[in-house]
């Protein structure tokens, strides 16, 4: 086990067996007797605290029951300081339907939160009514979560963990019993930057995960930086759930959860996800899973679609009021829902919209002109021939792809190569060859599988690159990847066999910069993101599932930056000669998953 898993192990152990005080006095507060564990929540355990001087309070600061939240000081929340999730609660004090604290300190080994008692989670009512909400409920949560949300996102936060678990109604027997809470805000980050107020900036880290499977957006389990739609997304899920009573992609287990869930969510579309199911909650899901990553969400427009399922108002099971000051509170004259009913609440340039497809996906760079040749649909008994017509034409392969067990081979006199071989091997990858290569000076310069795990490998001499490493996984290896990095090696090359991937990393590669984009569709917002922050394509890949995209900052940059991609269902033959006639050549191939 690597040492940082072994250290967080021994925290957790650490927190988990560290007695708790039986009383608690904090921040200049009242003494308060430790009573029922209410849960867990974040990095946390909740209790029930009970003030020692008894009041006949039900709420505010002098409430005879408190909720306690216990953080142990070594817990990954505290990181050795008080909570980072007290910071939040603070910068969001007196926010719309955000639980108060009311007194906070550390005693003993751990930090305590003295906050709003309040009553049953959402999952507890749903669970209790017999796993089935109602239709006008579930509405009424809508149109109020969407509220608090709004409320939240103009502090500059996203919650990070929407899910039933993390709202709460007030409690049993007092007026707030009926008035709805979101907690837990332990994973929160910022969307808007405080000093400046700007968005923040998109990034993309596959191997970071917050938030809960089951609701998670899709932007989530890609380890995407969170924005506001992803709050949203999962409202989305959370409703649908309470609602319908389950999710598609409920039931995977195991070590590859994460990857079915995500994989499963891309393939459900909003239709079938809402099937039998009020027009409202289609076109709020269709709308926030297309949202951009710095798109202003039309929180009174979505709300406006709920309000007509949600009774009359003073007989509502969710008290409503915020969300109808938010909508009373908006412009008179054309009708803030118009847009969604009639669909254009859609970005015009739809992020998750299309049917998944499997196509030909081709880089284009500006280059001056040159010679370059491809061929498609090539058995192994014909490469030879190509290969070696091409070298006497004095041309080296530059891509090579693979669809169908049928070889796709770009060739050109522009890769300052001065020597090349390759190899046509049963084995994804021919480690053998390839070490052997290696030590003659060899680097590999571009490779490709086949889906019955054939490969083609491709070495060449004439390179920039002083050392080479690769890996093949069952999964996109982005750790490696992001270890690599740190040792000054950048992806060069990869390639695919099914579902397996293979990754080249280079050192001395000509790079200052490099990226991922990785999705089960394909990445054009993304794309479009790292273009705009200077990145290019520098290598790609995909499986039927996934594609992925090595974007980099070239340390020289080139007089032309121009790059286009273009996915076709055929080989682009005749697109390539109306490419060539613009000067842009063929830079990088691949057959895979991608959108129509």
């Amino acid at each position: 086990m690597p040492e940082e898993n072994k250290e967080h192990e021994k925290k957790d152990d650490e927190a988990n067996t560290a007695p708790l005080p039986e009383r608690v006095c904090v921040g200049g507060g009242p003494e308060y007797v430790l009573d029922r564990k209410l849960g867990k929540g974040g990095f946390g355990q909740v209790f029930v605290g009970r003030r020692v001087q008894t009041t006949k309070a039900k709420d505010g600061p002098n409430a005879n029951l408190m909720a306690l939240k216990f953080e142990h000081r070594t817990s990954k929340g505290c990181n050795y300081g008080p909570p980072y999730e007290w910071s939040v609660y603070q910068s969001l004090g007196g926010v719309h339907g955000i639980p108060k604290v009311h007194y906070k300190g550390r005693q003993g080994d751990y930090y305590v939160m003295v906050m709003d008692m309040l009553g049953p989670s959402l999952w507890d009512v749903w669970n209790s009514q017999g796993q089935v909400m109602s239709q006008e409920m579930v509405a009424c949560i809508a149109l109020e979560a969407l509220s608090i949300l709004k409320d939240l996102h103009l502090k500059g936060y996203v919650h990070g963990d929407v899910k039933p678990e993390n709202f709460l109604l007030g409690q049993p027997g007092t007026p707030n019993e009926k008035r709805l809470y979101l907690c837990d805000l332990g994973l929160a980050t910022r969307w808007k930057d405080s000093v400046c107020g700007t968005h923040v900036e998109y990034d993309q880290r596959p191997d970071v995960f917050r938030g809960t499977v089951r609701y998670a957006s899709v932007h989530a389990h890609l380890g995407r930086t969170a924005s506001r739609r992803d709050d949203l997304e999962s409202l989305a899920y959370t409703l649908l759930f309470l609602l319908k009573g389950r999710l598609p992609w409920q039931g995977y287990q195991g070590d590859n959860k994460g990857y079915l869930v995500c994989k499963k969510k891309m393939a459900t579309s909003a239709e079938m996800l809402c099937r039998y199911t009020p027009p409202a909650f289609r076109l709020f899901t269709e709308g926030v899973v297309n949202q951009k990553f710095d798109e202003e969400p039309k929180y009174e427009a979505y709300m406006k679609l709920f309000e007509p399922l949600c009774g009359p108002s003073p007989n509502r099971p969710i008290i409503t009021e915020g969300a109808v000051k938010v909508m009373v509170g908006q412009k008179r004259g054309r009708d803030a829902g118009d847009d969604i009913l009639d669909d254009g609440a859609l970005p015009k340039k739809k992020v998750r919209l299309g049917l998944p497809a499997t196509q030909w996906i081709t880089v284009y760079n500006a280059h001056r002109p040159m010679k370059q040749r491809y061929h498609y649909n090539v058995a192994n008994t014909r490469v030879d021939q190509h290969v070696e017509k091409g070298n006497d034409d004095g041309l080296y392969i530059s891509s090579v792809a693979c669809c169908q067990e049928l070889w796709a081979l770009i060739m050109d006199a522009g890769t300052g190569f001065t020597a090349q071989v390759y190899s046509m091997s049963s084995q994804f990858l021919p480690k053998e060859w390839i070490m052997e290569k290696w030590e003659e000076g060899y680097y590999i310069t571009a490779m490709a599988g086949s889906m019955s795990g054939s490969s083609l490998v491709v070495m060449s001499k004439g390179t920039p690159y002083t050392q080479q490493s690769y890996k093949v996984s069952d999964s996109f290896p982005f750790k490696w990847i992001n270890k690599k990095w740190k040792e000054g090696f950048y992806v060069t090359s990869m390639a695919t066999s099914h579902t397996r991937w293979a990754v080249v990393m280079s050192r001395n590669a000509g790079f200052v910069d490099q990226c991922i984009e990785l999705d089960f569709q394909y990445p054009s917002e993304g794309i479009h993101r790292r273009w705009d922050a200077g990145f290019r394509i520098t290598a790609c890949a995909a499986t039927p599932d996934q594609s992925a995209f090595a974007l980099s900052v070239p340390r020289r940059r080139p007089m032309d930056e121009t790059q286009e991609t273009l996915r076709t269902s055929a080989f682009p033959s005749s697109h390539v000669k109306e490419k060539w006639a613009k000067n842009l050549y063929i830079a990088g191939i691949a057959y895979g998953r991608t959108v129509s």
